[in-house]
């Protein structure tokens, strides 16, 4: 089921019946009649299909169920901020935050416009503050708009992971995983945790998304996708985000079979200054290795003609001229095998990157989540045994 299907009153009762102990002390907290509360709790059991409560003569024991599903709840609805907000009204929400305009969330949820514009109207309402702004046909979330949609999205990814934990306590193992994906990751560690991940859990949806450092921290920081694996960024890090680092990779320089600096035994800032480079944009940590490297061998980096972070694409260009790029040799193992594009070297100033995981400094894994980060670790131990061995 979807998160937002759940009732954000009765997530509020089930939390305070756990956390007080009983109906008539949680009543005085969330402000409901009993009836009311054990209406509400009723309809959860029914929603997720498993007893949240064992009823007794002395009162009502929470089950274990109950105790996950309250601690996700309470996070849950300390994000949103309000016991006035309705699910529905998060719905709303969200699907304009991500649509842009009420004819793009309309039709992403299936609901009429005029519902839409009475939904966000009433949760400016509830909330307090205005929360769009309309920008001709389409609208513009106010800052503070976009720091409650962040934390709508965050509210849902918590009433996702307790929906995946409540079914693995039934002993089914469902839900989803989203993973960011930075170029380097791609080539063997992602893969290899994936396909063992999947053999073992194959009830289990796996999303990977495919992008930049900058392309995925927002979604991260959003609760869209759960953790991204790349490159580590140096140096002092956002206090919300926590690296893991996994393995060093060393980066070499790649040109196309047959370039004329090919088989040469000593390379220097001259030769490799001569030709045009394909690299990643500012601020990448690849970037900033080439940098070194000239800046290492006493020259100022030459002029970048070219900037790309697809791997792909550098492939094929590399393909058609004497360009020069840096990569991991993993980027580019099948091009290696087959003899299209060749390593030159040796390298002439050994440089290195972290590669690891990122994710918020918040977020508290499923234990899914969890196998599946040790997985992509033991992948990363793998990796590096590898590299030791081949050096």
């Amino acid at each position: 089921m979807n998160p937002d299907q759940l009732n954000i009153r009765h997530l509020h009762a089930l939390s305070a019946v756990v956390a007080s102990g009983g109906i008539t002390a949680a009543a005085r907290i969330v402000n409901l009649t009993q009836p009311a509360i054990t209406q509400g709790v009723a309809k959860l059991e029914r929603q997720l299909g498993t007893p949240l409560f064992e009823r007794r003569p002395g009162g009502m024991e929470p089950t274990e169920a109950a105790r996950a599903l309250a601690r996700r709840a309470e996070a849950a609805i300390r994000l949103i901020g309000t016991h006035r907000a309705t699910a529905a009204q998060i719905r709303a929400f969200i699907a304009l935050a991500r649509a842009g305009s009420y004819a793009g969330a309309a039709a992403a949820t299936g609901l009429a416009e005029a519902s839409l514009h009475r939904a966000i109207g009433d949760l400016s309402l509830a909330m307090g503050c205005t929360l769009v702004d309309r920008r001709g046909r389409g609208v513009t979330l106010t800052r503070r708009g976009i720091a409650i949609a962040r934390n709508f999205r965050l509210a849902m990814a918590e009433l996702r992971s307790a929906i995946t934990e409540l079914a693995a306590l039934e002993g089914r193992e469902t839900g989803r995983i989203a993973i960011g994906a930075m170029p380097l990751s791609r080539a063997r560690v992602l893969p290899a945790a994936i396909a063992r991940f999947h053999t073992l859990h194959p009830e289990v949806d796996l999303s990977i998304v495919e992008g930049s450092h900058m392309e995925l921290v927002n979604p991260l920081r959003d609760g869209e996708i759960d953790m991204m694996i790349g490159a580590l960024r140096a140096g002092e890090y956002e206090t919300d985000l926590k690296q893991r680092p996994l393995f060093d990779d060393r980066p070499v320089i790649i040109a196309r079979t047959g370039h004329p600096l090919a088989g040469r035994s000593r390379l220097d800032a001259e030769m490799l200054a001569r030709f045009t480079w394909i690299i990643s944009g500012p601020e990448t940590p690849l970037r900033q290795l080439w940098e070194h490297m000239f800046i290492a061998m006493d020259v100022s980096p030459p002029h970048v003609s070219i900037e790309c972070g697809s791997v792909m694409t550098i492939r094929q260009i590399l393909l058609s001229g004497d360009f020069l790029t840096l990569l991991s040799a993993d980027q580019v193992a099948l091009e290696l095998q087959e003899g299209w594009l060749t390593q030159i070297g040796p390298m002439p100033v050994d440089i290195s990157r972290l590669i690891g995981l990122t994710c918020r400094a918040d977020w508290r894994p499923t234990p899914l989540q969890a196998r599946f980060m040790e997985m992509i670790a033991d992948a990363a131990a793998d990796q590096r045994a590898r590299d030791t061995n081949h050096r």
